[in-house]
């Protein structure tokens, strides 16, 4: 390696073929040489976003140097705000600003149904569909052994508790239709069985392997209407 290269100043670009073969692999250095110690700090923070590599941090941040200051100032503020003020719902565990969100504050919104969902993505996802009028629970995640998240990192104790009550009627499963999803749908099946409650999924109008967030409306909207039993579902 040339002399001088900064090891983090160097980014790889894996580049392949049509065809998948070793032999048609090569790499492309790229070298980023900053002529600001700033300008790198900032392109290293924003580079560490999913899906944010260094070519794109280091355009945002020109970008945003384009910008009138308090713009940049706005943007910062506001991260710091969310960051320092956001809490949880203690009701169904949603990202909110109150102790109570939104959703489950409203009168018109049935306890006798909950949808389970793994984030606030899929809160979303089916909120756009206008098709639930139910309440969720948000387990803020899905059991992954790969990613060390067993059932202890979710909510799943809150939820048993919350069908202990008796006021639920059908719980609805709608995590998305991946190896982790339905280990986490099985998982937290066998703790329900022994309440007086219908287990239902969402119709598999979501492909097996999508992520829930990427459905569209319609799919969705429909896979909520016509959600089956789980057991008819395995």
């Amino acid at each position: 390696m040339a002399k001088g290269i900064k090891e983090n100043r160097i980014i790889f670009l894996m580049i392949y073929s049509d065809l998948v073969n070793i032999d048609n692999l090569f790499c492309i250095f790229v070298f980023m040489d900053f002529s600001s110690k700033l300008l790198e700090l900032a392109v290293d923070q924003i580079s560490q976003l999913p899906g944010i590599g260094k070519r794109t941090a280091l355009r945002l941040v020109l970008h945003l140097l384009k910008q009138p200051k308090e713009q940049t100032e706005g943007i910062v503020s506001a991260l710091s705000l969310f960051r320092s003020k956001i809490i949880f719902c203690s009701e169904c565990h949603n990202i909110a600003d109150t102790k109570i969100c939104e959703i489950c504050a409203n009168p018109r919104r049935t306890y006798e149904q909950i949808c389970i969902v793994e984030d606030i993505r899929d809160v979303m996802a089916i909120e756009n569909t206008g098709q639930f009028q139910g309440k969720y629970h948000v387990l803020n995640g899905i059991i992954s052994p790969i990613d060390g998240i067993g059932p202890q990192d979710l909510t799943i104790t809150s939820l048993v508790e919350k069908v202990k009550l008796g006021k639920v009627k059908e719980v609805i499963f709608a995590l998305s239709a991946t190896m982790e999803g339905d280990t986490t749908i099985f998982y937290i099946n066998k703790q329900l069985t022994a309440f007086d409650v219908l287990i239902s999924t969402i119709a598999r109008g979501i492909p097996v392997g999508d992520e829930l967030e990427y459905a569209d409306e319609v799919t969705l909207g429909r896979s909520i209407l016509k959600r089956i039993p789980y057991e008819d579902s395995i």
